[in-house]
């Protein structure tokens, strides 16, 4: 029996409704397997908590979390009680840093049965490998004087160590899907940091030349998502470019609630941990209406990073024969509720796993 032990933190808002059918879905997957069992151990960490406890979580927090085999987390912010960069620097980032998640992945692709904001949205199906350590959201900066005066000062940290790390994965990826990577630049604006990127991108892509290339300017790139994203395979791009680029993939899918991230732990010191990209949509909570699809994906890419891409695969089938089917929320031209979404993509995993 192949047993994995999840730390939970469902977080704030939808997350609280939409972790407990994602984890259903994984207790399905692990019954069919047959051989893998969840051990969820859940962590009420939240802007309540802060409101508490004047802290996101515990001292010990990281302590706590370090020796599970993943993270696994809802959404993070309620901005009326606690402030974004309290809420987000004091849980979601504090452990992106300090468990060294350097790299953080997004997945975009067409759904069946899912309106595209696309006219013509041609199959696409990408990868953004996005820098996650370092970049232009560094803590390196600061703030001086006042009034007509004041100056805020925020420095972008580039490193060859980090930004070749995150090229490497994303040419690595390239291998497994369709051989090519795009990079994500702005030399031609950014006088330094930019540079540097496509000098390094130009010595990795030497030591990959089975490996098809590209490189962007990011105000270019971002047109193409919308133009024509089927041109795409792997994205990587730094934290801010990665970042901006994830969301207008999960626009062109049609909703940023169905859309997943990992942020990567690479050297094995400490667990990965796995979100959806969507926030915790404080208007709609308790409503019972939250999509679903963003923590059941991410919950995918959770079995893809522990060796089980065969049945994560069967996952996202499952998930796009329901969307299919037209079981969906409301958010996505749908009249059905989280659960019943939720139970819908447990009974197609039950069916096509007992076909073949």
């Amino acid at each position: 029996m192949k047993k994995l032990e999840i730390a939970v933190i469902p977080g704030d808002g939808i997350g609280k409704e939409v972790v407990p059918v994602a984890t259903k879905v994984l207790d399905t997957v692990a019954e069919i397997h047959g051989g893998l069992k969840f051990e969820y151990n859940e962590f009420p960490w939240s802007c309540d908590y802060y409101l508490e406890h004047g802290k996101m979580m515990p001292d010990n927090g990281l302590d706590i979390l370090k020796n599970f085999d993943a993270i696994f987390l809802g959404a993070i912010g309620n901005p009326q009680v606690v402030a974004d960069h309290v809420s987000l620097w004091g849980l979601l980032i504090k452990i992106r840093r300090e468990f060294e998640q350097s790299i953080n992945i997004r997945p975009a692709k067409f759904f069946k049965g899912l309106k595209s904001s696309l006219v013509n949205p041609n199959d696409f199906d990408l990868i953004v490998v996005r820098e996650n350590s370092e970049g232009e959201y560094s803590e390196v900066g600061g703030r001086i004087h006042r009034g007509e005066d004041e100056v805020a000062i925020q420095n972008a940290v580039f490193t060859k160590k980090g930004t070749e790390r995150a090229m490497r994965y994303a040419f690595e990826l390239a291998k497994q899907r369709r051989g090519h990577v795009t990079s994500a630049t702005k030399s031609n604006g950014i006088v330094h940091s930019m540079p540097f990127w496509d000098e390094v991108f130009n010595e990795v892509k030497g030591d990959y030349a089975d490996i098809q290339t590209a490189s962007y300017h990011i105000d270019a790139l971002a047109a193409f998502f919308v133009t024509r994203p089927q041109i795409f395979d792997v994205i990587v791009a730094s934290n801010l470019f990665g970042d901006i680029l994830t969301d207008i993939g999960g626009a062109i899918m049609g909703s940023i609630g169905i859309a997943p991230a990992a942020n990567i732990n690479l050297n094995g010191k400490y667990p990965s941990m796995f979100e959806p990209v969507h926030g915790s949509a404080p208007d709609i909570y308790g409503k019972g209406i939250a999509n679903p699809i963003g923590q059941v994906w991410t919950a995918k890419m959770m079995l893809d990073h522990f060796g089980e891409q065969e049945l994560g695969q069967k996952l996202l089938d499952a998930i796009e024969d329901v969307t299919n089917e037209g079981i969906k929320t409301p958010d996505i031209g749908g009249t059905s509720s989280t659960n019943e979404v939720g139970e819908a993509i447990c009974s197609r995993l039950k069916e096509v796993c007992s076909v073949s």
